[in-house]
């Protein structure tokens, strides 16, 4: 699995912080709880051999990660939700999605751990120090 510094584009994060402003800490909570019950619902819909349920609960949780630059888990969401559309389409069970859905679980964990460590104002930050740019992301 992809190391801390591979699950966050940590522009993109520091972009949608920036852009967020007081509303960023409410949003990145939101992004838990619908991820949550995103990925139980991906889970549930692949117990099922359900095509349709996969794709809506992907959709969201693609869009929603790419929002704070969690590419790799977006990238994920996203191949299960392309598999559960073509399946739609010719009215095939979501085999294909399987290990997606199994990978996607401890991917969000993992990535949702660095976005919350990241958020956390009393982390301690790399000093800048004379001459250099703080470094924000990267341990």
């Amino acid at each position: 699995m992809a190391d801390e510094g591979a699950l966050v584009d940590w522009s993109a994060f520091s972009r949608a912080r920036a852009e967020l402003g007081a509303n960023f800490v409410r949003i990145l909570g939101y992004f838990t709880e619908d991820g949550v019950k995103s990925l139980s619902q991906i889970e549930e819909a692949m117990r099922a051999g359900n095509a349709a349920a996969l794709v809506l609960p992907a959709h969201t949780l693609k869009g929603e990660s790419r929002q704070f630059g969690a590419e790799p888990l977006a990238d994920c969401a996203e191949t299960i939700e392309m598999i559960g559309r073509a399946c739609v389409e010719t009215h095939d069970t979501p085999d294909q999605a399987l290990e997606h859905v199994v990978r996607l679980r401890p991917l969000f964990e993992k990535t949702l751990a660095a976005l919350e460590r990241e958020a956390n104002p009393l982390v301690n930050r790399q000093p800048a120090g004379f001459g250099r740019r703080a470094v924000f992301g990267q341990r």
